[in-house]
C-alpha cells in the first residue's frame, strides 16, 4: 500500500478550471459571478430569480452513522459522490458548509474533504474564504455592543435577563465566562457574560436559513436578546440594531462558488454549529444549486439523528425542497467502535486489534447502522449506504455491511473516493441515481401545529429511540412562556452529544431503556426555532495541549504549510 500524498500536496498539484467555465457548466452567466481572487467567486443573489424556471435537480443529503473520534468521512464522500456523478455523465452540484477557523487551528482540522476528493483551493476554503464568518462575528457582536450600550444609557426597555453573549471564531476556553464593564462606571454596566464560537451564533443560522435579503432583515429583527421582568421579549428590532446588522451581512448572504479536484461545481456557504444549531449549509446555496444541475448533493452535520433530522425537519421546511435520497456513510472501524469491544480515544491512534480482520466485531456494532437506516426511512426517504473503504478493511467485513444494509432495505455501495477520486465513487453514484428514481413519501417527524413538548417527544422517541422525555420544571416553564408569546408553532432542535444516539456520549451502538432529560429550553426567534438542551453542550471549544496551530506556518515562498 503506497501512502497517499498529504491533502495539501494533492490540492496544490491540481490544475484548477477557470471559475467562469465552472459557472458556465451550471448555466450561471458570468455576470452573476463576483470574483474573489483567481479561484473563488460569490454568486449574485439575482441568480435565484433568474434560474427559477429551470427544472429542479434531484436532492440528495449525505449523512452518517454515529461518529467516532476518527470521523467517518461524510465530506470526502459527498465530494467523491459529486465527482462520481460527473464521471457517470451527470451534472452534479455540491453544497457544503464552510469550516470554522477554531477547529482548523484546534484538533478537528478542516472540512475540505481529503485525498483525491477535495474542494479546492483547500487552504483558502479552510481559512478566511470570502470573509463570511467575520461578517457574522461582526454583526453578532454589534448587537452585543448595542445591548451593553442600552444598559449603560439607562435600560429604557427594561432588560432584566440577557441571553445574548459575544462570539469569535477561535477556540479559547478562557472566554467561556467573562465579566464585562469591569473598569468603572464609564466602561459600562458590570455583568457576567461570555463568548461562544461564531458557528454557534444565531446570526449564523439566520444567514443559513434566510431565503432573501428581505427575509434576512426580518429574521435579524426578530432576534430575542433578553426578557423584561414581566417576561416580555426584547428584540434586535427594539434596540434598532437589525438594520446595521443586515448591512454587515449583505454580501455574506451570497453563496461562494469553488470546485472539486475534478472541476465539479461546489457552493460553500455558512457553517452553523452541529450540536446546538442546524448543522447544514445555506438555503440560498440550495436554491441556486437546485436549478443549476441535475443532482444537488449536500451534507448534514454529524449523524442521521442530528444533522439529517434537522435537514428534514427544519431546512427542508425553509427551502420547500423535497429530498429524493439520503446517503448514510459508514466505515468498518466505526462499526467496530460501536461494538464496544475496543477502547477508542480522541487524539489516539486506532487500536492495533481493530485493524485485524474481524467480521464478528463489525456485526456486533451493526445495530448502529440499522438504526440510522431506520431513521432515514422514517422520513419516507430512500437510504443508500456508502461504505467508505480504507486500506485496512477486509472483504469479509464489507460483506457484513452489505448484508446488514440490504436486509434493512437500503442500497449499498463500496466507495474508494479518497484514493481514487470520482472513479472510485462510480458504484455509489449509480446506487444514488437508482434510489432517486424510487417513490418518496417525505414525512417530517412532527407537524408544526403539534405542541413544543410533543415535538420534542416525537424526536426523542421516533428518531433517537428514547422511551420518552423528562422535562425539568424550569424548561417546562420556558416552553409554556414561548407558547404563550406565540412561538409554539416553531420547529424544535435538541442540542445533545453527537457521540451517541442518546444524550450520554458513553452509550455506544443503539442504547435502549433510557429517557431523554431536557434540562433547559432556549428560543432562537430569528432563526425560527426553539432548542432544548439535553446534557452539557460546549459552545466555545478549547485547544488541545498540542493544537494544529503549532504546526501551521509559511514557507520561504509564502506557501501555507502544516495545514493537513
Amino acid at each position: 500500500m503506497t501512502p497517499l500524498p498529504s491533502d495539501i500536496e494533492i490540492a496544490r498539484a491540481a490544475q484548477l478550471r477557470p471559475l467562469p467555465e465552472v459557472g458556465a457548466d451550471m448555466g450561471l452567466p458570468e455576470d452573476l459571478l463576483e470574483p474573489y481572487g483567481r479561484h473563488v467567486a460569490k454568486v449574485d443573489l439575482a441568480a435565484v430569480d433568474r434560474l427559477a424556471d429551470r427544472p429542479r435537480a434531484r436532492y440528495v443529503v449525505v449523512t452518517a452513522v454515529t461518529p467516532t473520534p476518527f470521523g467517518e468521512g461524510k465530506t470526502t464522500t459527498a465530494v467523491g459522490l459529486a465527482q462520481g456523478m460527473a464521471k457517470e455523465g451527470h451534472s452534479p452540484v455540491l453544497a457544503l458548509r464552510q469550516p470554522s477557523l477554531g477547529p482548523v487551528f484546534g484538533i478537528k482540522g478542516g472540512a475540505a474533504g481529503g485525498g483525491y476528493s477535495q474542494v479546492v483551493p483547500m487552504e483558502v476554503l479552510n481559512l478566511h474564504l470570502t470573509g463570511d464568518f467575520h461578517a457574522v462575528t461582526a454583526a453578532h457582536d454589534l448587537l452585543a455592543a448595542m445591548v451593553s450600550n442600552h444598559l449603560h444609557h439607562g435600560n429604557e426597555l427594561g432588560l432584566h435577563t440577557i441571553d445574548w453573549r459575544r462570539v469569535m471564531d477561535v477556540n479559547d476556553r478562557s472566554l467561556r465566562a467573562v465579566i464585562e464593564g469591569n473598569g468603572g462606571p464609564a466602561d459600562g454596566v458590570t455583568r457576567q457574560s461570555g463568548f461562544d464560537i461564531t458557528a454557534a451564533s444565531e446570526v449564523m443560522v439566520i444567514l443559513a436559513l434566510a431565503t432573501s435579503l428581505a427575509d434576512l432583515r426580518e429574521r435579524l429583527g426578530r432576534i430575542v436578546v433578553g426578557w423584561t421582568k414581566a417576561g416580555e421579549p426584547v428584540t434586535a428590532e427594539d434596540l434598532k440594531a437589525a438594520g446595521a446588522m443586515a448591512v454587515l451581512l449583505k454580501d455574506a448572504l451570497k453563496p461562494n462558488l469553488l470546485q472539486t479536484l475534478e472541476g465539479t461545481p461546489v457552493l460553500i456557504h455558512t457553517g452553523p454549529f452541529g450540536n446546538i444549531a442546524t448543522g447544514n449549509s445555506s438555503v440560498v446555496a440550495d436554491q441556486v444549486g437546485s436549478r443549476t444541475g441535475d443532482y444537488l448533493i449536500t451534507e448534514a452535520g454529524f449523524a442521521a439523528d442530528m444533522g439529517a433530522e434537522r435537514f428534514f425537519n427544519v431546512k427542508c421546511r425553509a427551502t420547500g425542497l423535497t429530498p429524493d435520497a439520503a446517503v448514510v456513510v459508514v466505515t468498518v472501524r466505526a462499526l467496530k467502535a460501536h461494538s464496544d469491544r475496543f477502547e477508542v480515544k480522541v487524539g489516539k491512534e486506532l487500536p492495533p486489534e481493530m485493524r485485524t480482520e474481524g467480521p464478528a466485531d463489525v456485526e456486533a456494532g451493526a445495530g448502529n447502522l440499522r438504526k440510522h437506516i431506520e431513521i432515514i426511512q422514517s422520513f419516507g426517504v430512500q437510504p443508500v449506504v456508502a461504505i467508505n473503504a480504507f486500506p485496512t478493511d477486509h472483504e469479509s467485513e464489507h460483506e457484513v455491511i452489505r448484508r446488514v444494509a440490504t436486509e434493512a432495505g437500503a442500497r449499498v455501495a463500496v466507495s474508494t473516493h479518497v484514493a481514487d477520486g470520482g472513479e472510485g465513487a462510480r458504484e455509489l453514484a449509480r446506487a444514488v441515481a437508482e434510489a432517486c428514481e424510487d417513490e418518496v413519501t417525505f414525512t417530517p417527524t412532527y407537524e408544526l401545529t403539534d405542541s413544543l413538548e410533543t415535538k420534542l417527544e416525537k424526536i426523542a422517541t421516533s428518531v433517537y429511540g428514547a422511551d420518552g422525555v423528562d422535562i425539568a420544571p424550569a424548561a417546562a416553564k420556558a416552553l409554556a412562556r414561548y407558547t404563550e408569546r406565540g412561538y409554539g408553532d416553531l420547529p424544535v432542535l435538541i442540542a445533545k452529544t453527537q457521540m451517541s444516539l442518546s444524550h450520554d456520549p458513553t452509550l455506544k451502538g443503539v442504547p435502549t431503556g433510557w429517557r431523554l432529560p431536557i434540562r433547559e429550553v432556549r428560543l432562537a426567534a430569528g432563526a425560527g426555532y426553539v432548542y432544548a438542551l439535553a446534557g452539557s453542550i460546549m459552545t466555545m471549544p478549547g485547544l488541545s495541549k498540542h493544537p494544529a496551530a503549532e504546526r501551521i506556518d509559511l514557507d520561504t515562498e509564502g506557501n501555507v504549510v502544516g495545514l493537513f
